[in-house]
């Protein structure tokens, strides 16, 4: 429900700021086939309704999630000359599709793609990307800044699931953590595949 909620209010902006008579045409990059594709669906028909609802129109474009898939992509958003790019749930395809947008001035919007280094590297390679979900790091600190909060007279434990995201999680507690003087009893990665787990 956000995703619509926040899909229709970018939808909105762009219907406003397009002028009278020209039809507005917005690009909606997911993807929309192999196993990523049930996101993928959820996102081209949020956005549809919401182009549906402000009078947009929408051309939606399969980027796959991969690298060769958002440069594709990007090609056929200039060739139809959108006016901006909602969408992109994967780094390797919003990546790839990102510099070819920038040649043609055309702005993006993602609403899945998490990654600092995205939004990081903007001022260095004029790319003209902006997120809608948080950056990974900002959760991370967030998790971390209530939990020395409330754990601060509590006994507790950091076990990781050994996935890069869970220990990344449980290395940014442990530190917040260390640096309010917090020290857990135990520390450990659990991992359910190996046999001694």
């Amino acid at each position: 429900m956000r995703l619509l909620t926040t899909t229709s209010a970018v939808l909105l902006w762009l219907s406003l700021a397009a002028s009278a008579d020209a039809e507005t045409l917005v690009g909606v990059a997911a993807p929309l086939s192999g196993p990523s594709a049930i996101l993928g669906k959820q996102v081209e028909t949020g956005a549809g309704l919401a182009a549906e609802a402000n009078g947009i129109a929408v051309k939606a474009v399969d980027d796959a999630c991969t690298a060769d898939g958002g440069a594709a992509a990007a090609r056929e958003f200039v060739d139809a000359k959108v006016k901006a790019v909602v969408g992109f749930l994967c780094t390797e395809a919003i990546e790839a599709a990102l510099p070819i947008l920038k040649g043609a001035n055309i702005p993006v919007i993602t609403v899945g793609v998490r990654t600092e280094s995205l939004t990081d590297r903007r001022a260095k390679t004029g790319w003209p990307v902006y997120r809608l979900g948080p950056r990974g790091d900002d959760e991370r600190n967030e998790i971390a800044t209530r939990l020395t909060q409330l754990w601060r007279d509590d006994l507790f434990a950091i076990v990781d699931d050994g996935t890069i995201y869970g220990r990344e999680m449980a290395e940014t507690f442990r530190a917040a953590a260390e640096q309010a003087a917090l020290k857990p009893v135990f520390v450990d990665t659990f991992r359910p595949q190996l046999d001694n787990q």
